[in-house]
């Protein structure tokens, strides 16, 4: 090990974020989209918007590690379920920690956590804002970098895809896009 990447490996192991190597360490976070066309079974009553939800699963360099697309009448929760199921069935288990926001909160969803925390070794961390008013949380603008990232291209500026599947495949391809250019 030379001297520069010893030194920057010191500065990483100081830092209070920095215990997990960025492939242990995951953030999941959701967004809506309005989808081209009106379908009542895609509706979000909570924002009272039709549309769809991308939850993704980021390491904390920002890389889409699993995405999963769902209407948006689907729970917070149960999206979170649904996208940790995916990401374990592929047989990888060096997820360790979980930054979630406030609309991954609930007993049933710790409940489940724990009843995997055995087996996959995750812990859940929901996120609290700071204080009143907007705040950057912690470890949100990574997500959000991601999001903003994926939204540079048309086709997932909107959603345009009829089938879900669709749309979680150009996720991953516009990752794999982005990713050859920083090796170009």
């Amino acid at each position: 090990m030379n001297v520069c990447n010893r030194h920057s490996h010191e500065k990483r192991e100081n830092s209070k974020d920095a215990k997990l190597p960025h492939q242990q360490a995951a953030l999941i976070v959701k967004v809506l989209r309005q989808q081209h066309k009106e379908n009542l079974a895609c509706y979000d009553a909570a924002k009272k918007v039709n549309g769809r939800k991308r939850h993704l699963l980021v390491d904390t360099l920002g890389l889409v590690i699993s995405a999963f697309v769902s209407p948006a009448s689907l729970q917070d929760r149960d999206g979170l379920k649904h996208l940790l199921d995916q990401y374990f069935e592929q047989g990888t288990t060096r997820l360790r920690k979980l930054w979630v926001d406030g609309g991954y909160r609930g007993d049933d969803l710790k409940k489940w956590v724990a009843d995997r925390k055995h087996t996959y070794k995750i812990d859940l961390e929901v996120v609290k804002p700071n204080g009143e008013g907007f705040q950057v949380a912690k470890r949100r603008w990574v997500v959000e970098r991601t999001f903003a990232w994926l939204y540079n291209f048309r086709r997932l500026s909107k959603d345009y895809e009829d089938l879900t599947d669709n749309s979680e495949a150009f996720i991953h391809i516009v990752m794999i896009y982005l990713l050859l250019n920083r090796l170009a």
